[in-house]
């Protein structure tokens, strides 16, 4: 129950992603033939591979790497809830996965710790956990989750917790923050973007950014289904 939720012990996070190669073409022909199988019953007859990898490539972890992960925890502080974030960024996607990792292993790896996500089901921790192993890294225990039971699983998912049990119904995050009345930045860029801005711009500085916007957004949105105060912008730090 939300109610008996230890809001303190919680890992917010949120992930960008880009394709490996910009391009479809600039996939190996093993790799080109392995998309076009992968995504055949998804295009049909309404776009070619080439059309397809440029829409769906990012979301897909056997085509996309992370670039960045953003992630945030909540503490009280002369009883107000503080938020601190830190975002673990940049090209080398097994750099940045080795960082999170060790955060996960010593610093959220009890049973009382939780990840939460938007969508984070569906897409960040599963997303994660793939690209973990295909970097050779060993999966974290919380992301581990291989022959548990559901109520065995530390994974809050925002717009899970929406659906109240109604698996038909699909809410964004701009949609509920909206609904909440939760402020947010003005939007630079949103996540159909992230790729150009990666490969064309390589301003990895502004995805940064909007990550950290999703992460903060996400805690918000929590704090509202438990009936609690939005965090102040004064109490929001930046590591």
């Amino acid at each position: 129950m939300l109610s008996d939720l230890k809001i303190n012990k919680v890992l917010f996070l949120d992930i960008e992603t880009v394709p490996i190669k910009y391009n479809f073409e600039d996939l190996s022909p093993e790799f080109q033939k392995l998309w076009e199988e992968k995504t055949a019953w998804q295009r049909k007859d309404e776009f070619t591979p080439s059309e397809f990898y440029k829409r769906k490539a990012g979301v897909m972890a056997e085509f996309a790497k992370i670039i960045c992960i953003s992630v945030g925890y909540l503490f009280a502080e002369k009883g107000e809830q503080h938020f601190r974030i830190k975002s673990f960024y940049g090209d080398d996607e097994k750099d940045l996965l080795k960082e999170f990792n060790t955060l996960l292993t010593t610093q959220f790896s009890t049973i009382q710790h939780q990840l939460c996500a938007h969508n984070g089901k569906q897409f960040d921790f599963p997303f994660l956990a793939r690209r973990i192993l295909v970097n050779g890294l060993k999966l974290p225990k919380i992301l581990d989750i291989a022959g548990k039971k559901p109520w065995e699983v530390n994974h809050l998912d925002t717009m899970e917790l929406w659906r109240f049990g109604d698996y038909k119904n699909y809410s964004s995050i701009k949609l509920l923050s909206a609904l909440f009345d939760i402020p947010t930045p003005k939007d630079d860029i949103d996540g159909s973007q992230v790729a150009r801005v990666y490969w064309e711009e390589g301003d990895l500085e502004r995805i940064k950014t909007y990550c950290q916007k999703d992460t903060l957004t996400v805690a918000q949105l929590l704090l509202k289904y438990k009936g609690k105060d939005l965090i102040k912008e004064e109490n929001i730090e930046f590591v």
